[in-house]
């Protein structure tokens, strides 16, 4: 079988080296971001939960933010970043959220922008493969009229291979990008999600706070 691919190579002409490079790209890509996705995938209701009880109940910030570095992955790191400006105004720990939002979107988003090319470069590539296969059969043909259908045929081989090619790397690069942009998607409605729970909660712990002091002073 590697003999064949080989020799499928070798007839797919000098079009076949940039899909080949373009090939061994989105299958490394796509099993690094793959790795990285799942590695970054947490339990989101239970890590919720553990934050809102060591600042409700417990009323400990220390806490909280240590809960979230023992849960690597962006919704523990935007929410860290909320629970490290806690006690300064509002707009200050929404602008530290957004911060860390964009940051932790700009890691998940990483190296998806080669397989988003490869989808679309690998077609075209293939198509200029089809193009120059084309040319060669009507340059033999016109050379030695239908005398030698063998190097017809050859030119003819060698475009339909660089098309071939060049879809069999693109679609599985377009199906691996949907997928992880769909992924990518649910981590940043979760880091919404948490976000606006994180608020909801350093508002009732300031109106308890307040509470509490306001029936000390009566």
């Amino acid at each position: 079988m590697f003999g064949d691919l080989v020799t499928y190579f070798q007839q797919g002409g000098v079009v076949m080296w940039p899909l080949l490079v373009f090939s061994i790209l989105t299958v490394a890509f796509i099993v690094e971001r793959w790795l990285a996705l799942r590695r970054a995938q947490i339990n989101v209701n239970e890590f919720l939960s553990k934050v809102r009880k060591s600042l409700l109940v417990n009323r400990d910030v220390r806490a909280a933010i240590k809960v979230c570095e023992e849960n690597k992955g962006p919704v523990a790191s935007v929410v860290k970043a909320a629970l490290l400006r806690y006690g300064h105004p509002k707009e200050d720990i929404e602008k530290n959220i957004e911060s860390a939002a964009v940051f932790e979107s700009g890691r998940l988003e990483r190296g998806l922008m080669v397989l988003s090319s490869s989808a679309n470069v690998s077609p075209m590539l293939g198509f200029l493969g089809t193009v120059t296969g084309m040319i060669k059969s009507f340059a033999t043909l016109a050379a030695a009229g239908l005398s030698n259908p063998g190097a017809v045929a050859a030119g003819i081989s060698e475009a339909l291979i660089t098309t071939a090619t060049g879809l069999f790397i693109a679609i599985p690069a377009q199906l691996a990008y949907n997928y992880f942009m769909s992924r990518i998607n649910k981590f940043m409605r979760d880091i919404e999600t948490a976000s606006n729970m994180l608020m909801e909660t350093f508002v009732e712990m300031d109106s308890e706070r307040y509470g509490s002091g306001g029936g000390a002073e009566a």
